[in-house]
């Protein structure tokens, strides 16, 4: 991953758009996280598709977290 570092907050407006571009070349798509003030796009080339993958898993694992956390009961991970 290239060097940047964000920070911005999830609300519950955030909107979420994949873009495809299928150049021969160079084919990638564009997820782009969209909320009022803030549009973050993550660029995936070919090849990255088990990065996707690993960034969806820990997004389920953050919000199981969250879950967790709403109902008092944490959750021991080890």
């Amino acid at each position: 991953m290239k060097s940047l570092t964000i920070s911005a907050h999830i609300e519950l407006d955030t909107r979420f758009r994949v873009t495809p571009i299928a150049d021969r070349a160079h084919p990638f798509v564009s997820l782009h996280i969209e909320g009022d003030l803030v549009d973050v796009a993550l660029i995936a080339s070919a090849g990255t598709s088990e990065v996707l993958r690993n960034l969806a898993a820990a997004a389920i694992e953050a919000a199981g977290a969250l879950d967790a956390m709403a109902t008092d009961t944490p959750e021991v991970t080890a």
